[in-house]
């Protein structure tokens, strides 16, 4: 591969020094769809000149000092080099001549929470350069796989772009089946009459992760339709159907979102209500027995007064006719209770 780029730009070692080689994933040249080998940081201009021939450069957490190579590499703007090294950006594209910045956000499961992270592209008519910060898959098995399609990847980086983005997508999936596991966990630890503060507490940490994601899978939709309409020089018309594909996924995933999200309120409010019940039939058990204790109350502070003449007492059977009476009474209203619901 390296015989087909001439001498004076295969001939460099891949940055030392102050460039971390470990930040540096892929960098390859391709030609007319077909990889003629991988290319050093120093000599990407070069190659660039190369006809039909475009750089697609992988990086992870890349530092300033690469950012900086980079940049003056590819000619890129100042501002964009400066949101990739602060990274933390909202997902957006942005134009810059006659280069394109994206930022993406990418999302896994981590047990069974999300954890997220972000991946920016610099793209161009002859380059394509993904920098991923935090947490991201691999974009080895994208990159072979786009290689098995030459035909395609000679149109230029669009593909290649889409390929990502795509894969981007599609890993959304499975952090949406597992927030929609956890949550039939806790609906059904709801129905099961189980309110409790720690359910309540796992169902807003799930309302805050789905809102999260939706703040990740939102502006997707905005960059494909911008990527579609605009930058015909970047993107080819031929290219324009894989974006509207990437729409379509996010439009699928928006609408799981919005129906988690849907059943998440009303799962709150269902705990909510179940709590309010549970305190109204505690509140009622309180009330049925104080019910039942004012009758003794009643009878003995009766008793407790000082009367100048109480001719009861001086019959024998009373003092059991009053025990009586009190255990009668008591067990009546009890049964009575009882028979209503509130004991």
């Amino acid at each position: 591969m390296y015989a087909m780029l001439s001498n004076d730009v295969m001939g460099k070692a891949i940055l030392t020094g102050i460039l971390d080689n470990s930040m540096i994933m892929k960098c390859i040249a391709y030609q007319n769809g077909v990889s003629i080998g991988d290319v050093t940081i120093e000599d990407i201009s070069e190659v660039l000149q190369l006809e039909n021939t475009f750089v697609w450069l992988g990086l992870r957490e890349a530092n300033s000092e690469l950012l900086l190579k980079i940049q003056e590499e590819f000619g890129l703007h100042d501002l964009a080099i400066e949101d990739a090294c602060a990274a933390h950006q909202r997902p957006k594209l942005e134009e810059y001549g006659d280069s394109l910045f994206i930022v993406l956000h990418t999302a896994h499961l981590a047990g069974d929470r999300v954890e997220f992270g972000e991946t920016h592209f610099f793209m161009g008519p002859r380059f394509l350069v993904t920098v991923r910060h935090g947490y991201s898959s691999s974009h080895s098995r994208v990159r072979e796989r786009c290689e098995a399609m030459p035909q395609k990847l000679a149109k230029g980086p669009g593909f290649a772009l889409y390929s990502i983005m795509d894969f981007i997508v599609d890993n959304y999936m499975p952090v949406i089946d597992g927030l929609q596991t956890r949550f039939d966990a806790l609906e059904l630890a709801i129905f099961q009459y189980r309110p409790s503060l720690k359910t309540m507490e796992e169902l807003y940490e799930l309302k805050r992760e789905l809102l999260l994601l939706e703040g990740a899978i939102s502006p997707v939709m905005d960059i494909c339709n911008e990527l579609m309409r605009f930058h015909r020089g970047i993107i080819p018309k031929e290219g324009l159907v894989y974006f509207r594909d990437i729409a379509d996924h996010i439009k699928r995933i928006d609408r799981r979102i919005h129906g988690i999200r849907e059943m998440l309120v009303a799962a709150m409010q269902v705990h909510l209500t179940f709590e309010t019940v549970r305190q109204n039939e505690v509140v009622k058990r309180l009330a049925g027995w104080g019910a039942i204790l004012a009758i003794p109350t009643m009878i003995f502070s009766w008793y407790g007064m000082n009367f100048k003449h109480m001719p009861e007492l001086d019959w024998e059977y009373s003092y059991p006719m009053v025990l009586g009476g009190v255990a009668l009474g008591s067990l009546l209203l009890y049964l009575r209770l009882k028979r209503t619901g509130w004991l």
